[in-house]
């Protein structure tokens, strides 16, 4: 069992001393290849050693349980533990997902609803914005489109990690799972009569792609500049700042109004389209795979009601996999942890049993 880590002790070490290696950082970009393996294979390494050493224990319990029935004792205890790392070292084993390192690009949207469903855009993205708050990492809003009421139309906000993360940490392992639609049940700043209304909110999630990684050909854009708007199309410029860049090959339109110059704007359409072309390839390499490497949890199709946040009864429903909780309020002030993580765990589960 587990005959492969071996391989991958040796890769750990070769590793460890090729970063020793003064020469090895005057390149930052290989070091930094080097170190982000290194962290990759080191609880692969930890869990296995601890593994082997449960192994050698269990035997030497049995060993002096023949003279000693306190030895014999410990036997089933150790035993538990081992197993308990076997279905760790399994787990850490399983490919894991290549974008899990990477920062985001996640985009909020108010669907049916009118202004009931861009006021709950705007509670989305401040739940998001709080739990990267929680976390550490760093937000910057790259455009939005406000409602009247102070809610939101649309918003894109890039959401960056600050230095490396710990495996399975990362912006995109963490929130790759909130994209979908956001079913919202609770009675409206705008209702007059007390009824609880339900509306949605969809929300996009796209692994932010280096320039490296897309090639987009200028032949390939059309860019249309405008006059930037605010909420009931009210001007707020003065000049035709506002960027609407389309791909023609694909018919993706982005659009950002937010700065005041015309090319930061373009440089941010060029962020968000770049995020979505690279999403884009990934899920038709995604279809184009078995089912069987598929995680169940990442091909939810995102037109399909993820979750729910029903007011009344302060609970969050996570509908495709089961869970609920009742401390919806502190999820709203970024406690996301815990919804998160469920979606996490299934998502192992089922890669795990993809693997057996």
């Amino acid at each position: 069992m587990f005959e492969a880590v071996e391989e991958l002790i040796g890769e750990h070490a070769d590793l460890e001393k090729r970063l020793a290696d003064p020469a090895v950082h005057a390149d930052q970009a290989e070091a930094r290849r080097l170190n982000k393996r290194y962290a990759e294979l080191t609880p692969i390494v930890g869990t296995y050693r601890e593994w082997k050493q449960a192994g050698d224990d269990i035997e030497t319990a049995r060993e002096l349980g023949q003279a000693d029935p306190e030895f014999a004792a410990e036997v089933k205890q150790l035993e538990q533990h081992r197993e308990g790392l076997t279905d760790r070292l399994r787990l850490l084993l399983v490919p894991r997902d290549p974008n899990d390192d990477k920062d985001v690009i996640l985009e909020v949207k108010a669907g049916e609803g009118g202004e009931e469903s861009a006021l709950f855009a705007g509670d989305l993205l401040r739940m998001y914005l709080r739990y990267a708050e929680r976390v550490g990492w760093k937000t910057e809003i790259l455009d939005s489109n406000e409602s009247d009421l102070g809610g939101y139309k649309d918003v894109q906000v890039a959401v960056k990690a600050r230095g490396n993360s710990e495996p399975g940490q990362g912006v995109w392992a963490r929130l790759k799972y909130e994209g979908g639609v956001h079913r919202v049940q609770r009675v409206p700043a705008t209702e007059s009569q007390g009824r609880i209304h339900t509306s949605a909110a969809g929300v996009l999630v796209t692994p932010e792609a280096e320039e490296v990684e897309v090639e987009i050909s200028t032949n390939d854009l059309r860019i249309d500049v405008y006059r930037s708007s605010g909420p009931g199309g009210q001007s707020v410029n003065t000049t035709d700042s506002a960027v609407r860049i389309t791909h023609l090959p694909t018919g993706i339109v982005v659009s950002c109004q937010n700065e005041k110059s015309q090319l930061q704007n373009k440089e941010q359409a060029m962020r968000i389209l770049r995020s979505r072309l690279l999403a884009a390839a990934q899920e038709e390499a995604e279809r184009e795979a078995s089912d069987a490497r598929r995680s169940q949890v990442r091909t939810v199709d995102r037109s399909e009601r993820i979750r729910t946040y029903n007011f009344p009864e302060n609970r969050i429903s996570d509908h495709r996999v089961g869970f609920k909780a009742y401390n919806l309020d502190q999820v709203l002030d970024g406690d996301l942890d815990a919804v998160i993580q469920a979606c996490v765990d299934a998502d192992a589960a089922a890669k795990l049993a993809a693997a057996q």
